[in-house]
C-alpha cells in the first residue's frame, strides 16, 4: 500500500504563490532616500509604501494577475505625527499610501501581469508628469528593458511645468494637462479621440528625453511592452 502525504493548507497556499507569484525588486540609486508608494488596481494588496535610503533594496512578492503601479517619493519628513513628501505624496499622512495614488507629477511603473493573451504588460508613463527617473528591468533575457534615465527636472522642465522645492531646486515637472488643463493637453472634449490628440509641444519635450515612455493618453502604442514568460522585474529609480 502506498503512503500518503496530506499537507497542510497553508503549505499547499504557500508553494503556489511562491511558485506563480511575480517578484518586484524596488532598487534606490538617488544620493538621497526615496519612499517608493504602490497603487493596486486588481489582485491582493502589496505593501503601499515605504522608505529606502540611497543604495538599498527592496523585494515585494505579488499574487498572479496583478496589476498596478509603483512610483517614488522624495523630499519628505514626518511633522507632528503627519509624514508628507513635496514630491509624489499620496495625501494619506503616512508612510503607506493605504490605496491612495501619486499626486502628480510622478513618474509611474506600471504593470498587468498575466493579462491578455496570458502576457505581462509594463510600460513608463509620464502622462501626468515627471519626479524621478526610472528602469524597468525584467530578469528575462527574452523581455525588453525599458528606462526613463534622464533627470527631466533640471536638464529640460519648462519652468511654466516645473515644481520647486524651498531651495530653488526642481523636484517635479507637471504635463501640460495637469498645469493648463486645457483639452488639447488633456485629450478630452473635442480632443477626445486618438485622431484629434495629437503630440503637444509639452508632450514632445518628455518625449525627446525618454522616447520610450507614455507621454500623453494617446501616445504611440509601442510604449507599451510585453512580456510572454512571467519573469521577477526590477525597478530602479535613479538608474
Amino acid at each position: 500500500m502506498g503512503i500518503k502525504i496530506f499537507l497542510p493548507l497553508h503549505f499547499l497556499f504557500f508553494f503556489f504563490y511562491s511558485a506563480f507569484s511575480t517578484r518586484f525588486t524596488i532598487i534606490n540609486h538617488c544620493p538621497y532616500t526615496i519612499w517608493p508608494a504602490s497603487l493596486t488596481s486588481s489582485g491582493p494588496q502589496i505593501i503601499t509604501g515605504f522608505e529606502l535610503a540611497s543604495g538599498a533594496s527592496r523585494a515585494i512578492d505579488t499574487a498572479p494577475n496583478w496589476s498596478g503601479r509603483f512610483w517614488a517619493r522624495f523630499v519628505c519628513s514626518n511633522s507632528d505625527g503627519k509624514f508628507s513628501c513635496k514630491s509624489g505624496d499620496c495625501g494619506s499622512n503616512q508612510i503607506e499610501c493605504g490605496g491612495r495614488g501619486g499626486i502628480p507629477p510622478a513618474t509611474l511603473a506600471e504593470f498587468t501581469l498575466r493579462g491578455a493573451d496570458g502576457k505581462d504588460f509594463y510600460d513608463i508613463s509620464l502622462v501626468d508628469g515627471f519626479n524621478l527617473p526610472v528602469t524597468i528591468a525584467p530578469q528575462d533575457g527574452g523581455c525588453p528593458t525599458i528606462s526613463c534615465p534622464v533627470d527631466i527636472n533640471n536638464r529640460a522642465c519648462p519652468k511654466e511645468l516645473s515644481i520647486y522645492n524651498t531651495d530653488g531646486g526642481v523636484i517635479g515637472c507637471k504635463s501640460a494637462c495637469i498645469a493648463f488643463n486645457q483639452p488639447q493637453y488633456c485629450c478630452t472634449g473635442d480632443f477626445s479621440t486618438p485622431d484629434k490628440c495629437k503630440p503637444t509641444y509639452y508632450s514632445e519635450i518628455f518625449k525627446q528625453q525618454c522616447p520610450q515612455s507614455y507621454t500623453y493618453a494617446y501616445d504611440d502604442p509601442s510604449s507599451l511592452f510585453t512580456c510572454q514568460r512571467h519573469p521577477n522585474y526590477v525597478i530602479t529609480f535613479c538608474p
